[in-house]
Order: C-alpha cells, then sequence, then structure tokens
C-alpha cells in the first residue's frame, strides 16, 4: 500500500506497511478501487449530464464513496468491498442513462476493475491503482497535484453528504464533483490543466460550505454565543463525536425524559450554539479536550458511551463495548446504528454508572457564526478604528496527536493582547486552557465552529473589506491553520480561489504537495509551513 492522503502520514512521506490511521493494506487497496469505480461511474455522470440525463444515483453513490475513503471514515474491508459491488450496478445504471440520452458507445473508459470478481482480485486491481505506480507514468508533480485535487474533491464531498442528510443539495457541486473524477482519466494531464481543476475545487468548496450552513442554520436556527460546561455532571451519559447535527438533534429527541446527560465530544460542541439543539435540557456540556487527550479521557471513565456520526475510533483502542457508531461508519466489530434508532446506545448508556461526581466548572462560549459577528460588526470596527483591535489572527483547522501541534496553543497565549483571536475545527481544542479575556468591549476568542465554518470566518472577513473598503489580503487579518485530512486541503483551496495569500500551514505540510507544486503555491499565494512562535508573531506584526 501507499498512502499520504493525511498529515500523520508515516515519516512525513507515506504509510507503506499500514496506515497509521490503523488502514490496513487491504482496505486501501478496496479504498483506491472504489474511487476508480466513481471515477468511472463519474466519467458517465457528466457525459450523461451535459446530454440532459439525470445521475441521481451515481451523484449519491459518488458523494458515499469518496466519503468512505476519507480518513478515519471506515476502516472496514468488508463494507469496503460491498461499497464496489454495489457501485457495479450504479455504473450500469448510469452508463445505460447516459447512452439512452444519445451518448456515444466506447467514447467513455471503463473502470479497471470488474465488481462482481473475486475479492482477490479486486484488492489486486485496487494495488495496481496505487499512487507509485501512476507516479512512475506521470512523475511526483503531476501525480502531487492530482492527489491534491481528489483529496480536496473528498472534502467537497464530506460536506456535500452532511448538507444531504438535512434534505440540501446543490447540483452544482455534484457537477464539478463528477468532472474532476472524469478528467482524471486524462492520460496527459498538465500542471496548469491540474491547477485550474485545483482552483475549481475550491470554488465547489465555498458552495459546498454554504450549502452546508444554509442546512444547518435552516433546521436549527442561527447560532448564538451561548456558555458551554467543558467537563460533566454526575449521572448517565452519552458523549456525542463527530459532525452531523441530525443524529445529535433525533438522539435528544429519543432520550428525552430517560434521565440521560448528552454531551457532545470533539467537534460536536458548535452545536450549542443553535436554538432548536440547545433547548432540550439534557444537553448539558462538551466532554473532551484536544485531540491526543479525548481518548485517554474516555478511558478513565468507563461509565460514559460513546457514539460517533462519522469518525470511527480504531477497535484497536480496545473500547468496543462502549463505542456505537452512526453515518456511514461501519465495520470492525463496533455496534453500527441502523435507520436511526438510537436504543441500542440508549441501553447502554442506561446499564452503565455514568459518572459518579460532577466535574469541576469550567465555561467556553460557542456560537460566533457569521451571523453573530455580523450582527455586532459595528463594535467590531469600531474596535479597530479605535486602536483596540490592532489585528485578527485565525487560529485553527484540524486537531491530532502528531508532535508540533503544542505550536498552536503556544501561538494562542503569545499573541499580543491587542490581536483578536478567532478559532474553528477541532484545532480550537489548542487554545481552550488559555483565558484570552475581553478585547473593545468582545471576548478576545470567537468560536466560529466546526471546520466547514470556515464559511463563516470568509463572511466576516469578506464583510469587514467591504467596510474599510479594501481586499481580504489587506486587512490586518493573519491565518495559521493546521490540517489533518481531506476535509481541510478543501478547506485551503477555498481560500486560494478566493485569492488570499500568506497562509501559514502546519504542523507539516503536506506530503503530496511536492518541491515544484510548492513553489507555484509560494509564488502565486506566498503559502508557508509555520515557523517558531516568536518569528511568525513577528513577521505578522509587521505585515500589519
Amino acid at each position: 500500500m501507499f498512502c499520504f492522503q493525511c498529515e500523520q502520514t508515516a515519516f512525513g512521506t507515506g504509510c507503506e506497511k499500514v496506515g497509521t490511521c490503523g488502514k490496513s493494506p487491504e482496505t486501501a487497496a478496496l479504498q483506491d478501487l472504489l474511487i476508480d469505480l466513481s471515477a468511472g461511474i463519474s466519467r458517465y455522470a457528466h457525459g450523461a449530464r451535459a446530454l440532459g440525463a439525470a445521475t441521481d444515483d451515481a451523484d449519491s453513490f459518488v458523494i458515499d464513496a469518496l466519503f468512505t475513503t476519507v480518513t478515519n471514515v471506515n476502516f472496514d474491508a468488508d463494507s469496503v468491498e460491498a461499497l464496489i459491488r454495489q457501485g457495479g450496478a450504479v455504473l450500469d445504471a448510469t452508463r445505460a442513462a447516459y447512452l439512452r440520452a444519445g451518448g456515444k458507445a466506447g467514447a467513455i473508459a471503463e473502470p479497471s476493475a470488474d465488481t462482481r470478481a473475486s475479492r482477490l482480485t479486486l484488492i489486486t486491481a485496487g494495488e495496481a491503482l496505487g499512487i507509485q505506480a501512476r507516479k512512475s507514468k506521470l512523475g511526483d508533480d503531476v501525480v502531487g497535484l492530482q492527489e491534491l485535487m481528489v483529496y480536496g474533491v473528498k472534502g467537497v464531498a464530506a460536506y456535500a453528504r452532511h448538507a444531504r442528510v438535512l434534505g440540501k443539495n446543490d447540483p452544482e457541486v455534484v457537477s464539478y464533483i463528477h468532472e474532476a473524477l472524469a478528467f482524471l482519466a486524462n492520460p496527459a494531464p498538465t500542471v496548469p490543466d491540474l491547477l485550474g481543476m485545483n482552483m475549481r475545487c475550491g470554488e465547489a468548496t465555498l458552495k459546498v460550505m454554504a450549502l452546508l450552513d444554509a442546512a444547518n442554520t435552516g433546521a436549527y436556527g442561527t447560532p448564538v454565543p451561548t456558555p458551554v460546561l467543558m467537563g460533566h455532571k454526575a449521572g448517565k451519559a452519552i458523549l456525542v463525536s463527530g459532525h452531523d447535527l441530525k443524529d445529535l438533534q433525533l438522539l435528544l429527541e429519543q432520550t428525552a425524559g430517560k434521565g440521560i446527560n448528552i454531551y457532545t465530544h470533539g467537534e460536536m460542541l458548535p452545536a450549542h450554539g443553535y436554538p432548536e439543539l440547545k433547548k432540550h435540557p439534557h444537553l448539558v456540556g462538551h466532554y473532551g479536550g484536544a485531540w491526543q487527550d479525548q481518548l485517554k479521557e474516555f478511558a478513565e471513565f468507563p461509565g460514559a458511551i460513546l457514539m460517533t456520526t462519522n469518525c470511527l475510533i480504531p477497535p484497536k483502542q480496545g473500547y468496543k463495548e462502549r463505542v456505537f457508531t452512526a453515518g456511514v461508519v461501519e465495520g470492525s466489530g463496533l455496534v453500527h446504528i441502523q435507520n436511526h434508532d438510537y436504543s441500542p446506545v440508549i441501553a447502554a448508556a442506561l446499564k452503565a454508572e455514568g459518572f459518579k461526581s460532577d466535574s469541576a466548572v469550567k465555561t467556553h462560549t460557542v456560537g460566533f457564526h457569521h451571523g453573530a459577528v455580523l450582527g455586532v460588526a459595528e463594535a467590531v470596527v469600531g474596535a479597530v478604528k479605535q486602536g483596540a483591535i490592532k489585528r485578527f489572527v485565525l487560529i485553527g483547522g484540524c486537531d491530532a496527536g502528531t508532535p508540533g501541534r503544542d505550536y498552536y496553543t503556544k501561538l494562542g497565549e503569545a499573541v499580543p493582547k491587542d490581536w483578536a483571536v478567532l478559532t474553528l475545527g477541532c484545532g480550537k481544542f489548542r487554545l481552550l486552557n488559555t483565558d484570552f479575556g475581553t478585547i473593545g468591549g468582545l471576548p478576545r476568542l470567537l468560536d466560529m465552529g466546526q471546520c466547514n465554518d470556515a464559511f463563516s470566518a470568509i463572511k466576516v472577513a469578506g464583510a469587514l473589506a467591504e467596510v474599510f473598503g479594501c481586499g481580504v489580503n489587506d486587512l490586518p487579518l493573519s491565518l495559521v491553520l493546521s490540517w489533518y485530512e481531506q476535509k481541510a486541503v478543501s478547506v485551503l483551496l477555498a481560500l486560494l480561489h478566493l485569492g488570499i495569500k500568506n497562509i501559514r500551514i502546519g504542523p507539516s505540510l503536506p506530503a503530496f504537495v511536492t518541491p515544484a507544486a510548492l513553489k507555484v503555491l509560494v509564488e502565486m499565494f506566498n503559502v508557508m509551513p509555520i515557523g517558531t512562535v516568536e518569528g511568525d508573531i513577528a513577521a505578522m506584526a509587521k505585515a500589519a
């Protein structure tokens, strides 16, 4: 196997024996084949859509297939194989739709493998499609840009799936996904064409983040600043991790009156700011800090039950009896929730002892959605004009367990007191042990939400630029991002599509970005790796 799609990839170059995430070589090969199959379906779907034919089944399948291959979503080879076999029927139906619409037989390249073949044959076919095999044909730079696009598309698909759960779809987003995957069939892609497709991925990311924002606020209201207990109360407990607010909503409804306290965990923290979710009195707080601490904390409190909505704790952690999964996550011996029936989770929580006592009281305020921040835009602008706020720094993104992520904590502690700090994504947990106080009559730390709420930060930046009559790059704004998986790649491409420059990325640069590709990104956007805390603050202050 060879995989370097996440920041935690082995030795900073690529996982070759087993994934750092826990992914086996067998699963890796099947996932590579699933991507190839999805690209084949997308080629027919792209052609069929151009001829006016509907491709609903292909749209749904490709989004789910891409999401399945995102880091930590699915480690189970059996379920990936089942999805490949399901994809064979989708391929046949999409091909038929293309031909019925007037498409030319034989004009579109077929996927590499027969989905009806034996499992061993499928694995062998997947191995032949790996990154290293393509590098020998196309070279490192081309393959690196292909992978940048594919990972960005995976992020777009993940956000599209979250929105679809709430009944929101955008045909332009799925159309780009099909076109981008179809583009992979180009036997001799050029660097300019690949850069163009990557920038268009950024455009699609903006659209899908706006779609998801509308889906979330349409279902649950516009978030409002809300203090959240960062700890626990005595009593039965279920912790809900992941991104899908719909799962949390349904669990809250099904546990009403049962004497079980519900806690968010990980990226679910921003849920407390949504009016339609916070109205449930048994949604009592958030549990779990930075990524590397969460499983340790969970192990120390065996009375708590964890339900993940789309992120799988590897079975090697040994928590099978206390972890339930929802969404598309399957396999690995964990209990998979079917049809949003959370009775197995509820039964386990009632059986477990729960938390025996209250934790120390500590709160963190969430809910600084663009709707809330722009609602006090006059105060923000006034604080800038009066000199109370000298600069904004966005410190956020993904979190993970790799060394070097304490940089973000140290940066937050060291930024000048007249700088306001924005944060989003699970990278925020690196900052929550620091008391940032207030600035210009406002909280100095503004938690803007999940990783997809980068859309809120973009909206606020655009509004401030309009007020001050300048471009976003001329604002006193610095972006320092942490990345881990593919949604972070799509967010980065969205920022580059907008022409935003001087972005710092860490704790390490993506292994799939070759020196030549990095040179282009530096020349066009001045993308740079994080350095030392002191040096980076000095450079940001000088840019002011």
